[in-house]
């Protein structure tokens, strides 16, 4: 019993010293008002998110064909379903393939799709034919590129690469002999292209009303039946040859007409028949919007035709128009000119006004004329307002009387950072300068001073009064009207300084 009770204590006791020692060792608490500087943390400066980019992405959802197995030389179709993945609409979405293994047909291997808004899908089928090239392999690829613009007018580009499944059929064992060569069959098919355009009007405006030249082309390898050219875009539609009878026509309704619209017509029009590789003129008269802000446009054109079996055909092609923002000005007189003499100086109150529905900042304004000597004739305008005026004050000496021309130039930049000029041509009319005849040299000379007047004739009784003021002792000369000028001096002006007279 003292061995167990000697044990106990023992443990009672090391327990305890175990206690003591464990909250020596443990740090004594900090108080509130008393933190190490070591703990004293710095703030750290919150960073500012920035806005997220806003951006289309178009990507290719799925792509599937309408048959089950694709052997060298066999025709199928392709459909392709897009998404624009991104946060923002794709515009002008255009899908072209580059031949390779695949060759496109049909559409020419350019597919135009228009908008697609975010998280938004868009299908389209694409006829392919396998080429010879992939005899032999097991899986055959199709490269597809997109290119589309965002709401600002970005422009992106993304690449694809579709890959297919390739059965080559089996050759039974030959012998040896010669063989000739297999021909893979050519596809006769028409294709219409647009190989140029022109506008009657050359610089295209807001409101401004124009016609759109066309030269359509037949490149392909068959004739083209019942042409149709849709301008903005569309489809025809109709029976197949040999198939069940379907509604057809043609669709122009879904075009683009925000910026250009047909007048006079609707954007639907015929062009008939084209055979290989001829070409035809074609035209549609439009107008441009008057909210149209200036810049470059693109504008899709649709051509739908048939073959020789009578197969549906659309080709699309796409041209850009420039529309401009020209300003519009007044150059003229701001007060009556004076009359205009050959060879003597005058003033040109020339003056130029902003008539235009915006400010612009305009250049040099210059003012030259043939036959015509001109001084300070060059002005800087710089920015003039809506309504806003300056003048040019030239000089102006004409070489010649008759009628003279002023060529008035004024220099801006346009919205495509090209210098302009607008041009202003003001008629004047220069008369002869008068000739002023000189007086009569020296004193003694015709009408000169110190000439004596001429004698009036007396009648009978002037001579007969001057005959009694002689009896009676008077002065009976004859009398003038003037006595002798005295001598003074008399100056004129006259060019090249006074010059003084003497009697």
């Amino acid at each position: 019993m003292n061995t167990k009770l000697v044990r106990t204590r023992l443990i009672y006791l090391l327990w305890t010293a175990m206690t003591i020692l464990g909250l020596l060792a443990s740090p004594s608490p900090a108080r509130a008002d008393e933190t190490p500087e070591a703990t004293q943390a710095e703030p750290t400066p919150t960073a500012t998110p920035k806005p997220p980019h806003r951006r289309p992405i178009v990507v290719v959802q799925s792509y599937s064909t309408d048959v089950d197995t694709i052997t060298p030389g066999l025709s199928f179709n392709a459909f392709i379903m897009l998404v624009n993945s991104g946060t923002s609409t794709a515009t002008n979405l255009v899908v072209s393939f580059n031949p390779g293994d695949f060759t496109p047909t049909e559409t020419g291997g350019v597919v135009a799709l228009g908008t697609v808004y975010p998280n938004n899908r868009t299908d389209f089928k694409q006829p392919l034919i396998a080429s010879s090239e992939t005899w032999g392999k097991r899986l055959a690829s199709l490269q597809m590129t997109i290119s589309y613009n965002d709401e600002e007018g970005a422009l992106y580009t993304e690449e694809f690469l579709l890959t297919f499944g390739i059965t080559t059929p089996s050759i039974p064992a030959v012998t040896a002999t010669p063989t000739p060569s297999p021909t893979s069959a050519t596809i006769l098919r028409p294709q219409l292209v647009i190989s140029s355009y022109t506008t009657d009007v050359s610089v295209l405006q807001p409101g401004s009303q124009f016609n759109l030249e066309l030269t359509v082309q037949n490149v392909g390898n068959a004739k083209a039946h019942r042409v149709t050219m849709i301008v903005g875009g569309g489809s025809a539609h109709g029976s197949i040859p040999g198939g069940t009878p379907e509604p057809g026509g043609t669709s122009g309704s879904g075009g683009e007409f925000t910026n250009f619209a047909p007048l006079g017509s609707s954007n639907v029009s015929t062009i008939g028949d084209l055979d290989i590789g001829d070409s035809t003129q074609a035209d549609q008269s439009l107008i441009v919007n008057v909210t149209t802000n200036p810049g470059a446009y693109s504008m899709k054109i649709s051509f739908a035709y048939l073959d020789e079996r009578g197969n549906i055909f659309t080709d699309d092609q796409v041209i850009t128009l420039l529309v401009y923002s020209v300003p519009s000005v007044e150059v003229s007189f701001y007060m009556e000119t004076p009359p205009f003499f050959a060879g003597q100086p005058n003033m040109l109150p020339l003056q130029i006004t902003n008539l235009g529905k915006k400010s612009v900042v305009f250049g040099n304004m210059r003012v030259m004329a043939e036959g015509a000597q001109l001084s300070n004739n060059v002005y800087l305008v710089g920015f003039l307002d809506t309504g806003g005026y300056t003048s040019l004050d030239a000089t102006l000496i004409p070489d010649q009387p008759g009628p003279l021309e002023l060529l008035v130039t004024v220099e801006y930049v346009d919205d495509f950072n090209q210098s302009q000029t607008i041009t202003k041509t003001i008629p004047i009319e220069v008369q002869e300068m008068p000739i002023f005849e000189p007086p009569p040299e020296g004193p003694d000379g015709p009408g000169g001073f110190g000439e004596p007047l001429p004698t009036p004739e007396e009648t009978f009784w002037q001579k007969v009064w001057r005959f009694v003021k002689g009896l009676l002792g008077l002065d009976s000369g004859i009398s003038t009207s003037q006595g002798p000028i005295e001598s003074f001096p008399m100056e004129m002006p006259m060019e090249g300084g006074p010059i003084q007279f003497l009697p």
